[in-house]
């Protein structure tokens, strides 16, 4: 536990967190699709309602995890990540479990679907902050580019052994699966040991932190005054946003209207996630030889300049292939660009901000996510799935032009 890769450690308490992020990215991943799974198999839920699912748990617990930032901030971390942890494997152990006692409903999908956002992002905020203070500022882009290569593995097995599992133990088991992920993930941060500091009280302000309502928009605030942030935050939430919007269309497309089988649409886009794994160690020497921005600009435009080729899909294995391909490029720019826009974000954010900086964050990709997945989901209606992401495709290449600028500010 050590946390050694590529010949370098970055200690013992790095490697425990690097741990836990394994095992619950592993989970997550393993449980991908899981819920509208269980909401068309066990509820006989249409595609209306697995829609609703889909959209409603990611808005709603975007929105509940808002206040959550600010009280954060002022909190210790690791007890925040390790109770995190502990909400989502006890809401998720409740679907397996209604599920055996014949109480399972839609509505509790929905409710557990929204509890797991809001941890999520509470989550991810406490340990952006946290990794901040474990290692050192230039140990930085090392280790987001180990979680990096982590998640793009967990992305490239988890879901057929997931798929697998659920055909042979039932459609509950991968949700089962992902529950005991963030128990092992939460015992893992409490193994970190040593002490964390108090943060302290609100500057200005004595006692118990208090939440005010001035906190709830200090995050959206903070990164739209610092001009080395603001860039970065308009790109990649509206480069992620159109990117997921049009994963679903891509489905209807790929599986309805040109006949690819269920295994062959699973493996066009596990198969390119190999490049998430070449990028994730091709950005630290990058940017030592050329430079951080250079890096996070060139790998910024291009990854924009895979989407649009998606619309050009036809049938059979040349389709196939162009998937493949298409997917390879994209995922191995997103492999350089996001340990190293992961590493520019913390450098600029102080370590009193981190948290409401990266909840804000958070909600307003996932937000943005949700309503580009509808407005696609009308126009797809309107023009065809085709027609939708070629649209999506050509208004991404038009991102960059945020990235331009090279403005820091003092972190």
């Amino acid at each position: 536990m050590s946390g050694v890769a590529g010949g370098r450690s970055l200690g013992r308490p790095f490697g425990w967190l690097w741990a836990a992020y394994a095992v619950s990215t592993f989970g997550t991943r393993l449980a991908f699709d899981a819920f509208p799974l269980i909401a068309v198999v066990v509820l006989d839920a249409g595609p209306a309602q697995v829609a609703a699912l889909a959209a409603a748990g990611l808005a709603v617990g975007a929105v509940v995890a808002v206040p959550l930032g600010p009280w954060v901030e002022f909190r210790r971390k690791r007890p925040v990540m390790v109770a995190t942890d502990l909400v989502r494997c006890a809401v998720l152990l409740s679907v397996p479990v209604a599920y055996a006692t014949g109480r399972l409903g839609f509505a509790q999908l929905l409710v557990v679907s929204v509890v797991v956002a809001a941890a999520d992002i509470t989550f991810r905020a406490a340990a952006g902050s946290f990794l901040k203070a474990l290692v050192r500022p230039g140990d930085l882009l090392t280790a987001n580019g180990r979680f990096e290569a982590t998640a793009w593995t967990a992305t490239m097995l988890g879901p057929p052994v997931g798929g697998a599992a659920i055909g042979i133990f039932g459609p509950v088991v991968t949700v089962t699966v992902d529950a005991v992920s963030h128990l092992l993930s939460a015992l893992g941060i409490r193994a970190i040991g040593g002490g964390e500091p108090h943060p302290g009280p609100r500057p200005h302000r004595t006692g118990a932190p208090r939440l005010r309502a001035g906190d709830l928009l200090d995050g959206w605030r903070y990164l739209l005054t610092v001009p080395g942030l603001r860039p970065l935050f308009f790109n990649t939430v509206l480069v992620n946003g159109l990117i997921m919007a049009t994963a679903p269309l891509l489905a209807v497309l790929m599986l309805a209207d040109l006949g690819f089988a269920p295994w062959q649409y699973g493996l066009a886009f596990a198969v390119p996630c190999v490049g998430g794994l070449i990028g994730s160690r091709l950005a630290q020497p990058l940017v030592a030889r050329f430079g951080e921005h250079r890096v996070l600009v060139t790998s910024g435009v291009l990854r924009v300049c895979w989407p649009v080729g998606l619309a050009f899909v036809g049938p059979g294995t040349a389709g196939l292939v162009l998937v493949m391909v298409v997917e390879f490029g994209l995922i191995t720019s997103m492999g350089v660009f996001n340990p190293v826009f992961a590493t520019r974000r913390l450098e600029l954010t102080p370590p009193d901000r981190v948290v409401r900086t990266l909840s804000a964050w958070s909600v307003s990709g996932k937000l943005t996510t949700a309503a580009l997945t509808a407005v696609w989901g009308l126009l797809a209606g309107l023009t065809g799935p085709r027609t939708a992401i070629a649209v999506a495709g050509v208004i991404v290449l038009a991102t960059p032009l945020l990235l331009f600028r090279h403005d820091r500010a003092p972190a």
